[in-house]
C-alpha cells in the first residue's frame, strides 16, 4: 500500500458490519491502527463484545448495537459514511440447512436493507464478503470468477442472491460494489466454541484439551484454507483501487493453494506439540461427510492479483503457526 493509499484509508469514514465477529473485529483493529474513522455494527449474534476490547475507547471508534434486519439500524451506522464493508452474515453450512429461514433473514433481506442505506446515505463503495459456497456443484479446479456451479446448501443460496442484488444495485442505482469470495478464512479470535465452529479452531481446541478432533469422511477432502490478514489485504484493496475495471464484479479471496484435511490435522498437531509434547500421540477420529459439502475447493487469485494488487502472504503453514501460537496464548 502506498502513500496516498494510505492516507485515502486514514481520510475516510468506514462501516463495519458484523464487526464484533472474526473477520469484522480483524478488520476494525487494522484500520483503527492504519487512523481511519471506523464506525461498527454489531448485534452479539455470533461475534462477541471482547473481540473489540482493544479498540472500544478510541476516539475514532464508534459502536453501533444493531440489526442488519432492521432497516433504521443500517441507515443510522451508514450516515456520513464513506466505504463500508460488510462482513454481517449467518455463517454455515449446517446452520442454513438446519434454519434456512434465519439465514435467508440475515443473509438475504439484511444484505438487502445494507445496500439501500448505503445507496441512500451516498456511499462511495460497498464492499461486501461473498462466499466460495457460490460455486457449488461446480468440480472445475481451481475456482474461476465468472464459472460456477449450482448451489448446495441454503448459505450458498444466500450468497449468490448477494453477488446478484449487488450487481443490480449499480445497474439501478450506480452504487459501486466489489464481492470478496472468502475461501475457508481462518487465524486469531476465530471463535472454537459452538455448534458451527469452524473447522481449525475447533480442532486446535480439541488437541490442546488432548481431544480427538472428528473428520467428516476420510480427509481427502482438500481447502484453501486463507490466513485473516490476507483477507484484511483484500478488504483494504477494495477501497482503495482507483482501478474502475476493479469495480462492480467479485473476486476468490484466498491463497491460491489447498490443503487436505488429513494434511491439516498433521500440520496442527506438529506446530500444537511445540507446545505440549502430548499433542503428538492424540489420535484423529473419522465420521461421516456433511450434507451440503463441498468436496474441493482451490482458488485462482490471478484477477485479483491483476485488478486488485493483491499479494497474499500468508500460506497455510506460516498462517497456521500465527493462529496457533494466538490460540495456546489467549485460550489456553
Amino acid at each position: 500500500m502506498n502513500a496516498n493509499q494510505l492516507e485515502q484509508l486514514r481520510s475516510s469514514k468506514i462501516l463495519v458490519t458484523g464487526a464484533a465477529g472474526f473477520i469484522g473485529s480483524n478488520l476494525c483493529e487494522e484500520l483503527i491502527e492504519i487512523g481511519s474513522t471506523v464506525v461498527a455494527l454489531d448485534n452479539f449474534a455470533t461475534g462477541h463484545k471482547k473481540n473489540l476490547s482493544a479498540i472500544i475507547e478510541n476516539p475514532n471508534f464508534t459502536f453501533i448495537e444493531g440489526d442488519i434486519r432492521n432497516l433504521d439500524d443500517c441507515h443510522k451506522a451508514c450516515d456520513g459514511v464513506d466505504f463500508v464493508l460488510h462482513q454481517a452474515a449467518l455463517g454455515s453450512v449446517p446452520r442454513s440447512i438446519n434454519d434456512p429461514i434465519t439465514s435467508n433473514d440475515v443473509n438475504v433481506s439484511g444484505f438487502l436493507n445494507m445496500l439501500v442505506a448505503s445507496r441512500d446515505a451516498g456511499v462511495k463503495r460497498f464492499i461486501y464478503a461473498a462466499s466460495s459456497s457460490t460455486y457449488g456443484d461446480s468440480k472445475a479446479l481451481p475456482k474461476v470468477e465468472d464459472k460456477i456451479g449450482r448451489p448446495l446448501s441454503p448459505y450458498a443460496i444466500t450468497k449468490y442472491v448477494n453477488e446478484l442484488y449487488a450487481g443490480n444495485f449499480k445497474k439501478t442505482y450506480d452504487l459501486d460494489t466489489v464481492g470478496l469470495r472468502y475461501f475457508n478464512v481462518f487465524g486469531r479470535k476465530q471463535d472454537p466454541n459452538g455448534a458451527y465452529a469452524a473447522v481449525i479452531p475447533k480442532f486446535v481446541m480439541q488437541f490442546m484439551k488432548h481431544e480427538s478432533p472428528v473428520i467428516n469422511g476420510d480427509g481427502s477432502f482438500s481447502r484453501d484454507f486463507t490466513y485473516i490478514d490476507n483477507v484484511i489485504q483484500m478488504n483494504l484493496r477494495a477501497i482503495v483501487s482507483d482501478n474502475k475495471d476493479a469495480l462492480n464484479t467479485v473476486y476468490n479471496t484466498a491463497f491460491g493453494e489447498r490443503t487436505t484435511l488429513n494434511e491439516l490435522t498433521t500440520l496442527l498437531k506438529e506446530y500444537l506439540s511445540e507446545y505440549d509434547n502430548a499433542i503428538a500421540s492424540v489420535k484423529v477420529k473419522f465420521g461421516p461427510e456433511r450434507k451440503g459439502d463441498v468436496p474441493h475447493s482451490l482458488a485462482s487469485v490471478d484477477k485479483a492479483k491483476r485488478l486488485l494488487e493483491y499479494n497474499p502472504e500468508y500460506d497455510i503453514k506460516s498462517g497456521l503457526k500465527e493462529a496457533v501460537k494466538w490460540y495456546w496464548e489467549n485460550l489456553k
